[in-house]
């Protein structure tokens, strides 16, 4: 080995060639050659999550109401997984469940009013130990410091859209603009000044589209030239459903205040967005007043003037992740990089009557989940099997070569992503809410989802259940429970659900009957 060939080598391993014991740990030229493979084997990881994105705003997932022409990229240039499913609809459980591989109940996150244990075992700081470098920017939204970074930016709680403060490695920073766009600066930069000789992992994380979906100043008059179509059950009177769905308090009809409707201004804008925002809104607010509108015209406008600031959010972030896939393309990195796309759970569109999530039903359980790694996917590909956020960790593991921990409860995505389907592959999953009595009064609950079917407990204050055929029923508009028909599915269901509260070792809730 040359000297030259000897000070790079030693410098892609973070070994100063000078110092002590530097010659000691020389590999031989045989462990040269593993390290080499190893590393040709540790993908680049670009980690890409929004807050409460919704499948069915993405037009790669058939979307009928908006356009996302660079989130599609992935998925043309990748993998699309149709039903991919969290385990936890809420935002704070979600996370520490991605970052733990474990159901709340194990890592303590059980909903939003927890803080996150950043002691504990995390997919970065095993990465890190394979000499990985490691980045969180964005939000974060788990009450305690990130840990297992060599670099972290994130958002103060939910974070603020317009002029946000972030904390930069524990040193707070008020920024001018809009928050989709500085956070993607942020990943910019830190993409730029990596060291190309060692294998990076970002984690990109966006505050949008979550409430109040208050849209960058680009985007504040995209749509008002139409008319966003509604959902077919936006009316939904819960016939049929029992009282979780009937007591809950996330509808559009009732919930939303000024500040979602954009009666009130953000408090903390500029005076030069100040004047947009006003441009934007005043008009139309004057529209409604005159209006007088009320009954099913009033829910009607009010959900038009919902779902377009929040798919404003949304083509905000389509354009920022496009500056990033850009920026993979031309230096080069992409055929290297592993680049995932998701959000923390998905959303209530209108659906039901509804806004926000929490709920089993399929519009917040169901995630969008879109993978790109040119060396192993072949392009355009789309996956049915039913995937977990639970499994994003040893994946992610997997990729860098770092043998999944026994006591992580997801598994890697890796064979389903190269198009081989492990012959043991789940064929249902385990879902547990907790936060009631909390906001938006959606009960505690448990349950299971198969391929067809799905059964959930709702118990604490009451004790029900629900029975959906999502073949004949796909907008789960029906309970099936207590027909006759069904009593055999429903045996067949709870023995499911008890062995998956088992296997995941789960004694929280109320007991099976």
């Amino acid at each position: 080995m040359n000297m030259q060939t000897r000070r790079e080598f030693l410098k892609a391993f973070g070994v100063v060639a000078g110092s002590a014991g530097a010659l000691s740990i020389l590999p031989s030229c045989t462990s040269m050659a593993q390290v080499t493979a190893r590393r040709r084997r540790q993908a680049n990881i670009v980690f890409i999550m929004t807050d409460d994105h919704a499948s069915h705003a993405l037009s790669c997932y058939g979307s009928r109401i908006n356009k996302t022409p660079n989130l599609d990229r992935i998925a043309m240039e990748g993998m699309r997984f149709d039903n991919s499913f969290c385990t936890n609809s809420i935002c704070a459980p979600c996370r520490a469940v991605i970052l733990t591989g474990k159901y709340s109940h194990i890592n303590g996150v059980i909903d939003n009013r927890k803080k996150f244990d950043g002691t504990q075992q995390t997919f970065p700081k095993l990465l890190q130990k394979a000499g990985y470098q490691t980045a969180m920017i964005g939000k974060w939204h788990l009450k305690t410091d990130p840990t297992g970074f060599d670099y972290w930016n994130v958002l103060p709680g939910q974070g603020q859209y317009y002029n946000p403060t972030m904390i930069e490695m524990g040193r707070r920073k008020k920024y001018t603009g809009y928050v989709t766009n500085i956070i993607t600066d942020h990943c910019l930069k830190w993409l730029k000044q990596c060291d190309t000789d060692r294998p990076f992992c970002l984690m990109y994380h966006h505050k949008a589209p979550h409430r109040a979906w208050q849209p960058g100043p680009e985007h504040l008059t995209m749509y008002d030239d139409v008319t966003i179509p509604e959902p077919d059950n936006l009316f939904d009177d819960y016939s049929n459903r029992g009282r979780a769905a009937k007591e809950q308090d996330m509808s559009i009809e009732k919930t939303m205040n000024q500040r979602d409707l954009k009666f009130v201004a953000p408090k903390n804008l500029t005076p030069k967005q100040k004047r947009l925002w006003d441009a934007a809104y005043d008009p139309k607010n004057k529209a409604f007043e005159e209006a007088n509108l009320q009954g099913k015209d009033l829910i009607r406008w009010k959900y038009q003037r919902y779902i377009k600031d929040y798919l404003r959010c949304i083509a905000s972030v389509d354009d920022n992740v496009g500056r990033v896939l850009d920026y993979l393309d031309e230096s080069g990195l992409a055929k290297d990089t592993v680049v995932v796309y998701t959000s923390d759970q998905g959303f209530y569109l209108g659906d039901h009557g509804w806004f926000d999530k929490r709920f089993m039903y399929e519009e917040s359980l169901r995630m969008p989940l879109l993978v790109r790694y040119p060396q192993q996917i072949k392009a355009g590909s789309v996956n049915n099997d039913i995937v977990l956020n639970l499994d994003f960790g040893p994946t992610f593991l997997d990729f860098a070569g770092v043998a999944k921990p026994d006591d992580m409860q997801g598994r890697s995505l890796r064979r389903l992503l190269q198009g081989k389907r492990p012959r043991d592959w789940r064929k249902s999953m385990y879902y547990h809410y907790y936060e009631y009595p909390g906001a938006h009064s959606v009960k505690r609950h448990y349950g299971v989802r198969t391929e067809r079917y799905k059964l959930i407990h709702f118990y604490h204050d009451i004790d029900e259940w629900e029975l959906y055929d999502l073949e004949k029923d796909p907008r789960e508009m029906r309970n099936l429970y207590g027909d006759p028909a069904y009593a055999d599915l429903v045996k067949e269901l709870k023995a499911e659900l008890k062995r998956l509260r088992s296997e995941y070792k789960d004694t929280t809730g109320s007991a099976i009957s």
